[in-house]
């Protein structure tokens, strides 16, 4: 059967459907893997996401990702995602990223395990360990798998605990191409934040601390993207173009809750897809938590699929 770490990857799930003549019916499920509890197995597929109760399934197991990235193209999307969310203290550990904005965010506040440390393994992890504590945090670690699967069989050993596993997406921005919608209210972008933009990126993220300011809006070529309507704002999205300028990062894309199932997070998507493809972009990519159910079927309607995950993982 499934366990947690199959979570993110592609699976195929045979489940019973009925009884004929007292023998069991089978029908195959092939997709990613979401969400994984006691009751239900989730799996993004073709034809949009499939629940299934446990007591429904009568085998599941992990198979050959239709294509794997290689290690070189984990390392230059991490490196993309890290140059589009960057914290505002910061060291160096050989090639390893260390990376501290005053406990905003697990991304800003992990050391990134990718290249060489110059060190053997538990010498690097100790030298993490004593960056953080002398920047007065816990000691956090993003491990993109399977390329940092050894930094995390390392971390087993030594008790750290982890996140819930995260999902790195992506999509051709051709993709993301579509007509506006004369219908919906338009999409607007701007290269520095409203007011309450930020009101509703702190609502999402649990404040706002100067730290914070620097992560969003420290990046050269960025776009806030609204949505409003009779003045009222019902959506927000935030684009960079980062990894020598081929890759359009997507995130804190948010549409308010009695404005939701009206395309406006599609639409705030393909509006930062546009700008960003006039900036020489040729893909998108974002990050969201494997539970977060409904956010990944969005996703999957929009094109994007697994390029790899990753879990944050923290220090006893």
């Amino acid at each position: 059967m499934l366990r947690q770490q199959d979570v993110g990857h592609r699976i195929v799930v045979r489940r019973i459907v009925g009884i004929r003549e007292g023998r069991p019916l089978f029908t195959d499920a092939l997709g990613e893997l979401v969400e994984l509890s006691e009751t239900h197995i989730t799996l993004a597929t073709d034809g949009g996401p499939l629940r299934v109760p446990v007591g429904e399934v009568h085998r599941a197991k992990r198979v050959p990702p239709a294509r794997r990235p290689t290690a070189a193209a984990v390392v230059a999307l991490e490196t993309a995602a890290d140059e589009a969310w960057p914290a505002p203290v910061r060291g160096r550990l050989g090639d390893w990223r260390l990376r501290s904005s005053a406990g905003w965010t697990g991304r800003a506040n992990s050391a990134l395990p990718i290249g060489d440390p110059d060190r053997p393994l538990p010498e690097a992890l100790d030298a993490v360990h004593r960056w953080y504590a002398d920047h007065g945090q816990p000691a956090m670690v993003n491990t993109p798998l399977p390329l940092a699967a050894p930094v995390g069989t390392e971390l087993d050993t030594r008790g750290w605990t982890a996140r819930p596993p995260v999902l790195v997406q992506t999509v051709p921005l051709a993709a993301l191409s579509a007509p506006a919608d004369p219908d919906r209210p338009p999409v607007t972008l701007a290269d520095t934040p409203t007011d309450d933009w930020l009101a509703v990126a702190a609502d999402r993220k649990g404040g706002l601390p100067e730290a914070a300011r620097h992560v969003l809006t420290a990046v050269d070529r960025i776009r806030f993207a609204e949505v409003r309507l009779d003045g009222r704002l019902l959506a927000v999205g935030r684009g960079t173009v980062t990894g020598e300028g081929r890759w359009l990062g997507v995130s804190l894309l948010e549409v308010l809750p009695e404005a939701r199932r009206r395309g406006l997070a599609g639409a705030v998507v393909r509006a930062l897809a546009g700008w960003a493809a006039a900036e020489g972009a040729t893909r998108a990519f974002l990050q969201v938590e494997q539970r977060n159910v409904g956010a990944v079927a969005l996703y999957r309607r929009l094109g994007f699929t697994t390029h790899h995950t990753y879990l944050t993982r923290v220090a006893p």
